[in-house]
């Protein structure tokens, strides 16, 4: 049994669809509130929708130039009610940011380490060996510029690359990196979800809670996502999940479009499971044609029970 008796029947608890019911997301916690537990929870609330687009500025030759500000800094955090975890972030949280580019712009990314040891971020996509976050390792209180250009357009993602590379990303140094096209993709609702695992009792080898976006249940009990019946909805899905070899999505009541990795602009299948590997991703493109409270969740269902469940809740 991975949970100990008082854990497990906190997390089996919130599995009772009497708490379906939505609620108002968290702000600044009030008298009485564990502003860990708020803090943690209003971070798996704006992730599913915040981009960050950088500061956008042109350089001499015209070319767009993408600014970011990453800071790497060790904090606890919430990941389900009262069980708390010694995290390593990006910008305080997990996971990290959402950084968001065009296909040919210039990205610079300006990295401080606020840690205790040292930490960098090695980003998915085309760089110059210089640039890819493993043999340039950044010291505590030391900074570092990324600069790259935005290629392949797609869905990718950022992570740490210090040894030992698994305990770093187990304990949340992770994010996305996402790469439009040129010629954006048709319009539509967007929102961003990271599958991952905790392992609460730091013993480096499986985990005791599943999320997606960083706190458990989290769009099952607090914040059921809310659609239009007919909405066109584009999740961009990434697979961060350490000590398990696979993770899955599967959408109730209806199925989506796949793009694997988000390199290409035409579909490759048609489905309503998809398994993806550590550190794969993919976009999907879904609706419902009816009103009604529609569950989505991991395939795996071990990890639907300990915490990798959600509700799509649809109104006419």
């Amino acid at each position: 049994m991975r949970l100990g008796a008082a854990p497990l029947a906190a997390a089996v608890s919130l599995l009772g669809f009497a708490a379906m019911g939505g609620c108002a997301p968290p702000s600044t916690p009030t008298a009485g509130e564990d502003p860990i537990s708020v803090a943690s929870k209003a971070h798996t609330d704006s992730f599913l929708t915040h981009f960050d687009t950088g500061k956008v500025s042109t350089l001499p030759d015209g070319r767009t130039l993408r600014e970011f500000w990453v800071e790497a800094k060790h904090q606890e955090i919430e990941v389900a009610p009262g069980v708390r975890f010694p995290a390593w972030t990006y910008n305080g949280g997990v996971p990290g940011p959402t950084l968001r580019a065009t296909e040919g712009d210039v990205v610079r990314v300006h990295f401080h380490n606020s840690a205790t040891m040292p930490h960098s971020m090695h980003f998915h996509g085309f760089h110059k060996a210089s640039m890819d976050g493993v043999f340039e390792q950044i010291r505590p209180d030391q900074d570092f510029d990324y600069e790259f250009v935005a290629e392949p357009f797609g869905l990718h993602v950022y992570h740490c690359h210090t040894m030992p590379v698994k305990m770093h990303i187990a304990r949340g140094l992770y994010g996305v990196f996402l790469i439009d096209p040129k010629t954006p993709r048709p319009p539509m609702r967007e929102m961003v979800m990271v599958m991952n695992g905790f392992d609460t009792d730091l013993n480096g080898e499986d985990n005791e809670f599943y999320t997606v976006n960083g706190y458990a249940n989290y769009y099952f009990k607090d914040r059921p996502i809310q659609l239009k019946a007919g909405e066109k909805v584009r999740i961009y899905l990434v697979n961060m999940t350490e000590f398990d070899l696979v993770n899955s999505m599967h959408t109730h009541a209806t199925f989506f479009d796949v793009y694997r990795t988000g390199t290409r602009l035409t579909p490759d299948e048609f489905t309503d499971t998809i398994v993806m590997g550590q550190g794969e991703r993919a976009i999907l493109e879904l609706s419902y044609k009816d009103p009604g409270k529609y569950l989505f969740h991991a395939h795996v269902n071990e990890f639907a029970e300990l915490g990798w469940l959600g509700v799509f809740e649809v109104t006419p």
